[in-house]
């Protein structure tokens, strides 16, 4: 299953919405999407992942990458966050190493 992509900017604020499954396929792609975007001067990234199913280590790396970006230039807040992800957050010790709303 596919993922979809949604950036909103707003000034130096950017809204990521994500939908469907990242994993091993679609990390890349979003990837090579989020990080040009970073790049252009976001100080507030707010990834929203109500629609997301499901995360694998290939999206988990992917987010990492966009907090450690976002901790030199700004703030990162994760919102709308369901259970099944949660779970892969609290396994793998995200829930300490993102800012989850």
């Amino acid at each position: 299953m596919a993922m979809t992509i949604n950036m909103n900017r707003d000034g130096a604020d950017l809204t990521l919405t994500l939908e469907g499954r990242l994993d091993t396929t679609t990390a890349p792609q979003l990837e090579a999407e989020l990080r040009p975007a970073l790049a252009d001067g976001v100080e507030n990234l707010t990834v929203d992942l109500k629609a997301l199913d499901y995360v694998s280590s290939a999206g988990l790396r992917v987010l990492l990458s966009a907090q450690k970006i976002m901790n030199k230039q700004g703030e990162m807040t994760v919102r709308n966050v369901n259970e099944a992800v949660m779970e892969v957050f609290e396994v793998t010790g995200f829930v300490d190493l993102l800012n989850i709303e």
